[in-house]
């Protein structure tokens, strides 16, 4: 039994090993001479998870229309402003009706996409002629907006309605993007997707993000929380001794963590807590550093950073 245990040890030693030299070893690519849609897979299967503004336009003759984007994020609550970018077609250079529709009425709806309209949404993506209703096509609800013109999809979790301030072409090319700074005049929210306290739940909103290619993130299934070290002065990396620091058990995520605490404990409280876990002394006592660090890393992993570092300081 001890042999199986050694083995997959040694295994997961060699296998860590071997990914980080793999890791050293990159494929470099000049935008400037490689193909537009080659770039474009590339930076958009390496830039995300990526949210998606659903964007709900009119034409100048009144005519809905309704395209997801995903180069979207927030960049500011004061004033409160949104920017999304409707790329410029590769194929034949020509622009989306959403990019049309906004230049000729500077007023759009931005709604937010979660899992259980993921299929829809993608549905509106489908390139319609120029006057066709997405609404229709995708089966969405139209919601009469208060401050502007454009619908809102009533069964988006989040709808923004927006001004626009200003449109900055990046390009004249196919895949030029074209920065849509929104500036939000109402927020509307679902209240089954808020807390007690009109919080929104991330449980329940239940956003979907865009990836590289066909592929789509759901984010309620893999959540987790990182304490912002704005709450803290971390001790920081520098602070573990270089062994830690070098170690092929300890990763990158156990490093922030442990560099992520306030204080390290003091010589007593070391030894308190070694005196209430043998196993954990006679770890130490044993002088196996990899056996060591694994016992630090099971620590991070069941978010005691403090007894990690009692560990360490042993």
């Amino acid at each position: 039994m001890n042999t199986i245990i050694v083995f997959k040890t040694v295994l997961r030693i060699l296998s860590y090993a071997y990914l980080c030299q793999m890791s050293t070893e990159t494929l470099s690519i000049d935008p400037k001479t490689s193909e537009n849609a080659r770039v474009y897979g590339l930076l958009s299967a390496a830039v995300g998870p990526r949210p998606i503004a659903f964007a709900s336009t009119l034409d100048a003759e009144g005519k809905p229309n309704l395209a997801p984007y995903s180069f979207f994020n927030v960049f500011s609550s004061n004033p409160p402003i949104v920017v999304f970018s409707p790329v410029r077609r590769g194929r034949d250079n020509t622009t989306k009706h959403t990019l049309d529709n906004i230049l000729a009425t500077k007023e759009v709806v931005i709604n937010v996409v979660n899992y259980a309209m993921v299929h829809q949404m993608s549905l509106a993506s489908t390139e319609y002629e120029t006057g066709v209703d997405e609404f229709i096509k995708a089966g969405f609800s139209k919601e009469l907006s208060e401050a502007v013109k454009p619908f809102r999809v009533k069964e988006a979790p989040v709808q923004l309605e927006c001004k626009v301030n200003e449109v900055v072409a990046l390009g004249t090319e196919g895949g030029a993007g074209n920065l849509v700074v929104c500036e939000v005049l109402r927020i509307h929210i679902q209240k089954a997707v808020l807390t007690e306290a009109e919080t929104i739940d991330e449980h329940k909103i239940d956003l979907v993000a865009r990836m590289g290619g066909n592929w789509y993130t759901r984010a309620i299934e893999g959540m987790f929380e990182v304490p912002k070290p704005l709450r803290n002065l971390g001790v920081g990396v520098d602070a573990l001794p270089e062994a830690i620091r070098l170690s092929t058990v300890l990763s990158g995520n156990d490093l922030g963590r442990l560099g992520n605490i306030e204080a390290l404990p003091d010589e007593e409280a070391v030894k308190v807590f070694l005196a209430d876990n043998q196993d954990l002394k006679d770890v130490v006592s044993s002088g196996n550093q990899e056996q060591l660090h694994q016992a630090i890393k099971e620590l991070v992993n069941q978010d005691r950073t403090g007894d990690a570092w009692k560990l360490i300081l042993a």
